[in-house]
């Protein structure tokens, strides 16, 4: 259980309802994606929030209004249309589950083609209330395997929304020839090593892939940190992924994106931990599309806490009971924008005093401002 469910328990509430975000590039085929998703059992009693209403063939779904904000579909779904603030929709969904106007256990939003993923993954992680009802379980980008190369190159927005996911679900791959499929695959994996590429058209997208990939496993009842970090990926994507820019020289956008993973064996006091993520956060806030990571304490070696976090905004590290599998190593993983893999390196080796090894001589953090010269007091 996570801490979260401790609080949530020990104040009457429910366990924390799982958020899954569908996100994607205009055109990308979201809406096909749902209405297909919408239709199997695994989805019987889920919220959709749709926050491009009116714009979308949702239409032929819908059966009736339930009240001003709320609609039911075909599928049994409730369907938020979101024509206000995404707070107020989380809240409304909550007020008419605890009144029990409604059921769900899970909600699905789908975000528009256009947006920045990040504000909304900020809405689930900053508000103290939705925080406490909701647990983020993953952000879904569909990828137009036709066009996905050439929105990659012309839109900065959709070089995010495919960095920051936990799945990726690849459309139109009966349309595209194998060369086009094979470019947009590798050029997916070099962006993202650690997110799991589906093809729609060979019914690969099926809520088993998509569903249940955030920390906590509904199934086994225990967080499952592996599946959550995928930390083993950052590393085998290293070569791959200086040798993919130097093939594609359009992809400029790619090019300002770094997925990267730390490890250390050390406990870490969690002092020193909460001064390198507010440092962290305070000078690259922008940069940091997604961290993850779980992390020994030097107080409490046997009990890891969980980080999570999207640019500037980092959801209260929560504690696990214990540590899931036999790995109890600190392991961080990065997806950053316009930051270099050392300077953050740098930073954390600063504070938590471990020497990089393929840098033996490094110099002392001179270039950094924040840092006390000669490093951090341990």
């Amino acid at each position: 259980m996570s801490a979260d469910s401790d609080i949530a328990r020990k104040r009457g509430l429910a366990v924390p309802i799982p958020l899954t975000i569908l996100t994607g590039f205009l055109g990308a085929g979201k809406t096909t994606l749902l209405n297909r998703l919408l239709k199997d059992p695994a989805l019987a009693e889920t919220a959709v929030i749709i926050n491009e209403f009116g714009e979308i063939g949702l239409d032929h779904l819908l059966v009736e209004y339930v009240g001003d904000s709320m609609v039911l579909l075909q599928s049994g779904c409730l369907c938020c249309t979101l024509r206000g603030d995404l707070v107020d929709a989380l809240e409304t969904l909550l007020r008419d589950l605890d009144n029990r106007r409604c059921t769900f256990r899970r909600v699905l939003l789908e975000t528009t083609g256009l947006a920045d993923p990040a504000p909304v993954l900020h809405t689930a992680m900053a508000h103290p209330y939705l925080l406490m009802r909701y647990r983020l379980d993953g952000v879904v980008t569909v990828v137009d395997a036709v066009n996905g190369q050439a929105t990659l190159d012309a839109h900065p927005e959709a070089v995010k929304q495919a960095a920051v996911a936990d799945r990726i679900v690849l459309t139109k791959t009966d349309l595209a020839d194998a060369g086009q499929c094979d470019g947009i695959v590798a050029r997916l994996r070099a962006l993202n090593p650690a997110a799991p590429v589906v093809d729609a058209a060979k019914g690969e997208a099926s809520p088993a892939r998509l569903l249940n990939c955030g920390l906590y496993d509904p199934e086994r009842k225990i967080p499952a940190v592996k599946k959550w970090l995928v930390a083993e990926a950052y590393a085998s994507s290293l070569d791959h992924h200086h040798h993919h820019h130097d093939k594609n020289r359009h992809d400029r956008h790619d090019a300002n994106i770094s997925a990267f993973a730390i490890a250390t064996d050390a406990a870490i006091p969690a002092g020193t931990l909460e001064m390198f993520l507010e440092l962290l956060r305070a000078q690259y806030g922008p940069n940091l599309l997604r961290v993850k990571g779980v992390v020994k304490l030097t107080e409490m070696p046997d009990t890891p806490v969980v980080v999570h976090g999207v640019q500037h905004i980092f959801h209260p590290t929560a504690r696990l009971e214990a540590w899931p599998d036999e790995d109890h190593r600190t392991r961080l993983v990065f997806i950053t924008r316009d930051l270099e893999e050392r300077k953050v390196r740098d930073l954390f080796d600063a504070f938590i005093g471990a020497a990089a090894p393929d840098r033996p001589d490094r110099a002392a953090l001179v270039d950094n401002p924040l840092v006390p010269f000669g490093g951090v007091d341990r």
